[in-house]
């Protein structure tokens, strides 16, 4: 790797910023929250993926995370975190994996929402004899999970229970229905809906004779715009916070000032004749997720309202303004252009460093885990 800069002027574009104070300031926000809610925190490293930020989140215990890949499991198990949940349903691929990080860990969860998932736990049971497993809710998101009020989702719940071969810790539900939100009023409406539908879920087990010892939700336009109803649950996990970005501040998430990351580019080329420029940074350096969600295109470029990304090549982007003439004075070729991505986590994905910064001075880099 390349020495470390020391400003912004001397780094290589495209790359990936951190601003390492938005982070801590992110984290100390969501901690306090937590606080006053009462309720635990288990947040979620797919984001980052890496030991620095991981650090951040769980203000230094590295205990309590949420992953959504094994390969991000063993990362931050080789790095010290322990009860780590790993929250993807299971095949029997991964069992092998799985149980060599039970041997690893004092606490490894898995989780899964089908009689399938729970076939092949007993069938393969750790070293210890017993599978710690969370069960997987659908409160209206429509992805993963064994519906809320579906009667089939209490005899799952009863198989888990009554298996000799699992320790039941309680059901999760991940709040994705939040991402559809215009506002802060509906952020708040979709996540209480989200809850009540989870504890009126555990409510039911309770009946059935099951005890849950967690029931937790997540989402980080939910959990960013937590109100005293999250309190009904015990532990949040949400994961996108750490950095934060457009598509958060376009749902009413949170601000522009709480976004963390940046891509950096340059500008390579003028185009009077269509009133474009390009930049150094194609779909390669910049997730296309969120086409035509912003105004800015795939992007928000900041302090340039009037620029709009329109498309993508694999190292190029056109760039043109929104409304009127570019002012090319304004834009020389060479000069740096920061844009926030619809969503940092598919595009910090796409750099294998990240270039850490706190206020115009690069401090250090950090390095994030890749694979599954």
């Amino acid at each position: 790797m390349p020495d470390i800069p020391s400003s912004f002027d001397q780094l290589q574009t495209p790359c990936f910023l951190v601003d390492v104070d938005i982070v801590k300031k992110n984290a100390e926000k969501m901690q306090e929250r937590c606080k006053k809610l009462g309720v635990k925190l288990r947040p979620h490293m797919k984001t980052h993926k890496t030991t620095e930020a991981g650090e951040i989140l769980t203000n230094g215990t590295k205990q309590r995370i949420v992953v959504s890949t094994l390969n991000e499991a063993e990362f931050f198990a080789d790095n010290g975190f322990d009860d780590i949940l790993y929250a993807f349903p299971l095949t029997e691929d991964k069992i092998n994996r799985c149980k060599a990080l039970t041997k690893r860990l004092n606490q490894f969860h898995v989780m899964t929402d089908s009689f399938y998932g729970i076939d092949i736990l007993e069938k393969s049971p750790p070293h210890n004899g017993h599978w710690s497993v969370y069960l997987k809710v659908d409160c209206g998101y429509g992805r993963a999970g064994v519906v809320w009020n579906d009667p089939e989702s209490i005899k799952l719940a009863q198989r888990i229970a009554n298996s000799s071969s699992i320790d039941f810790q309680g059901i999760y539900t991940h709040e994705g229905n939040s991402y559809d939100s215009k506002g802060s009023k509906q952020i708040k409406e979709k996540g209480q809906t989200n809850v009540e539908r989870l504890v009126e879920f555990r409510k039911k087990l309770e009946v059935s004779g099951i005890t849950c010892k967690e029931y937790g939700v997540g989402s980080t336009p939910t959990c960013n715009q937590a109100d005293q109803y999250m309190a009904q649950v015990t532990e949040i996990h949400p994961g996108n916070y750490v950095f934060n970005d457009a598509q958060q501040v376009s749902v009413g998430s949170c601000t522009e000032d709480d976004i963390a990351c940046r891509v950096a580019t340059r500008i390579v080329g003028h185009y009077p004749h269509r009133n474009q420029m390009l930049i150094d940074c194609g779909f390669l350096g910049l997730s296309e997720a969120g086409k035509e969600q912003l105004p800015g295109g795939y992007c928000t470029f900041q302090g340039h309202p009037n620029l709009k990304l329109i498309k993508f090549t694999q190292e190029i982007g056109k760039v043109e303004p929104i409304e009127g003439k570019l002012d090319y004075n304004k834009y020389p070729i060479g000069s740096m252009l920061f844009m926030y991505p619809y969503h940092s986590c598919a595009t910090a994905a796409m750099h294998s460093v990240y270039y850490v910064h706190s206020g115009d001075s690069i401090v250090g880099t950090w390095t994030p885990t890749r694979g599954w």
